[in-house]
């Protein structure tokens, strides 16, 4: 298998070798895949990452025949030696192999996905927000998981941990993807991940931290002069992006212990919270209206121009979310009834991931395939109006700023810090 993988660089030649042991492979299945292994584990390192891609795009076109259960058991067996030491991109490649297998379709196998990954983001370790790779590995393995999740597949751990060792450290964050906001990119993994969270052993606690880091983001109205006007020089920046992520999610938790906001703080801290909440609101409603204006006149082709559309689409989605859950916390007592979909996520007659959740089954049958959305990297970057209370609503394409550094054992750039690929 060496000598096939460094037979030639020409593409034409090296698909006939590709195709030569394909054919090999439905012969012997487990003897070619024992090779392969072999060669990734030992290999040179052009033999290495051949042999990685040519798993990660030629196993998924094998019939079923080929890929029994014995076989995938034993790529899920190597596999797992494999990821003692990866770069972050082999990783990914990973990951797209093994969740590819029909056997890992089920509540179990993607528990075992998650699993993988948990170890893989070493969640038992320190976390030091000031190291990049650190962070960046991080982020990348919770990029991997979040697919997985599921009302059956629990992001229990992964929500702790952000909850416990990265919220409280969201300012001093460090990541070497130039122009990435690693903070924004932190709460929205956060926020699709509080979906699925299931009983929380801290759960008082780290709600607590996230309300806190919420009213960080939730400022007071500022004082007023004896002439009525504000004392200070301008209003605070309201920063949508952030708040519709961390209200979300304490949305979510906060259904948990549903007493939290009445039970668990004194009368002096709510009436606190709900002085920020509606001053946001009014900030909200001033916002909407920019946002209308911006778009009046506009008919035709001009609502079809990529700036009209994404304003309308991304910030107005934005904005209703942040209004549907101030309302649901204004109740009394607070209600956490209330659904929205997260402003990032694609639109769709069901939502990919609750479709799944309902078909999850632990029988070995795997689920129906959810109909196909926009992929993630086909995300857009939303850039809104100028204005007092917009210059802060953010971006939202991040999957394609930057990947994290691989694995264990040697360190993530795995293999000797012999590669250090980007990925997305």
């Amino acid at each position: 298998i060496s000598s096939v993988f460094l037979s030639s660089d020409d593409s034409a030649e090296f698909n006939l070798v590709n195709n030569a042991l394909l054919s090999i492979f439905k012969m012997d299945a487990k003897g070619t895949l024992g090779g392969l292994f072999s060669q990734i584990l030992q290999g040179e390192d052009i033999v290495r990452e051949r042999a990685i891609k040519f798993l990660s795009t030629k196993l998924k076109t094998l019939p079923e025949e080929v890929m029994t259960k014995e076989v995938e058991e034993f790529i899920l067996t190597e596999s797992k030696k494999v990821l003692e030491d990866v770069t972050g991109e082999e990783f990914v490649l990973f990951m797209k192999i093994l969740s590819g297998l029909k056997s890992l379709q089920t509540v179990s196998g993607r528990q075992q996905l998650v699993e993988l990954v948990a170890e893989q983001a070493d969640l038992e370790q320190t976390f030091n927000p000031s190291d990049p790779d650190c962070v960046d590995r991080l982020l990348q393995c919770t990029r991997q998981a979040v697919p997985l999740f599921s009302k059956n597949v629990h992001s229990t751990k992964f929500v702790t941990y952000f909850c416990e060792h990265v919220l409280p450290n969201l300012s001093a964050l460090t990541t070497p993807v130039e122009g990435l906001d690693i903070q924004l990119e932190v709460l929205k993994l956060l926020a699709e991940m509080s979906s699925f969270c299931g009983d929380m052993e801290k759960l008082e606690s780290n709600l607590k931290k996230l309300f806190d880091k919420l009213l960080e983001y939730m400022p007071l109205p500022p004082e007023e002069a004896e002439n009525g006007e504000n004392a200070g020089n301008e209003e605070p920046k309201l920063q949508f992006s952030y708040v519709e992520c961390l209200l979300y999610s304490f949305h979510q938790l906060g259904r948990k212990l549903p007493d939290f906001l009445t039970a668990k703080l004194n009368a002096e801290k709510l009436k606190d919270f709900k002085i920020r909440l509606q001053y946001f609101a009014r900030g909200l409603q001033v916002y909407i209206r920019q946002l209308r204006l911006a778009l009046q006149g506009k008919t035709g082709e001009a609502l079809k121009t990529e700036e009209a559309s994404i304003i309308k689409v991304v910030a107005l989605k934005i904005t209703n979310n942040i209004n549907v859950l101030i309302k649901d916390l204004f109740h009394i007592p607070p209600s956490y009834k209330s659904t929205v979909t997260l402003s990032w996520k694609p639109v769709q007659k069901a939502d990919a991931s609750q479709k799944r959740a309902s078909e999850d089954t632990t029988s070995s049958s795997p689920p129906k395939k959810a109909s196909a959305g926009p992929k993630r990297d086909a995300r857009q970057i939303y850039n809104p109006p100028s204005g007092k209370y917009s210059s802060n609503l953010g971006s939202f394409s991040y999957e394609q700023r930057g990947g994290f550094r691989g694995g264990r054992g040697r360190g993530w750039g795995g293999r000797g810090n012999r590669s250090r690929g980007r990925i997305y």
